[in-house]
């Protein structure tokens, strides 16, 4: 198989190492040889985060180059447009589309752009776009958003849930488990 490329982006705070935590886990327990970077960038609360996963039969590197992402999964809407020339042509992405204020907005020095999912889809993107702040709050937590984000993914894996449910079951603390459940549960049926 050839080696699939996925970055998670964020900003900190958000649970992006979480799952890519998950995410490692569940591809190695299927079998693939994986690699997941450290997180770069400022991953204190409200610095952007990137994370690299990397899966295949043999990988040697960590790190993804620009043009190379399968998909990318993003917890907040600006920084999928941040993060776009890493995808692949044929990539997809899924994304939250809450929207975080960087501190040139907060400041006042710049304004968030306006209609972000209909500029990168307009671009002939394909993006997954949906409110995860409000199905992770739904399930129990806002802090879930990472769980909604995974769930949705796995509509683009040939992996069953049972998987996901374990990966989610390995790295979640038990008494947070059921609430996680119903997150993943949340975005793999979401209705868009």
């Amino acid at each position: 198989m050839d080696t699939k490329n996925v970055i998670i982006v964020g900003v900190g705070g958000q649970g992006s190492l979480l799952a890519s935590k998950i995410l490692g886990h569940l591809l190695t327990n299927a079998g693939f040889d994986v690699k997941v970077s450290e997180v770069h960038g400022m991953s204190q609360r409200g610095g952007s985060v990137i994370t690299y996963v990397r899966f295949g039969d043999k990988v040697f590197s960590p790190t993804i180059d620009k043009g190379q992402a399968d998909f990318i999964v993003s917890f907040e809407i600006l920084e999928t447009a941040r993060n776009l020339d890493y995808l692949k042509p044929s990539g997809q992405i899924v994304t939250n589309t809450q929207q975080i204020d960087p501190m040139p907005v907060i400041t006042g020095a710049a304004e968030y752009p306006e209609n972000l999912v209909e500029k990168i889809r307009a671009k002939g993107v394909k993006i997954d776009a949906m409110d995860c702040l409000s199905l992770a709050r739904e399930a129990g937590s806002p802090k879930a958003v990472n769980i909604v984000l995974l769930g949705r993914l796995s509509h683009y894996f040939d992996l069953p849930e049972s998987a996901w449910l374990n990966s989610l079951k390995a790295n979640v603390p038990e008494k947070f488990l059921e609430l996680n459940k119903k997150a993943f549960e949340l975005g793999k049926n979401f209705q868009g």
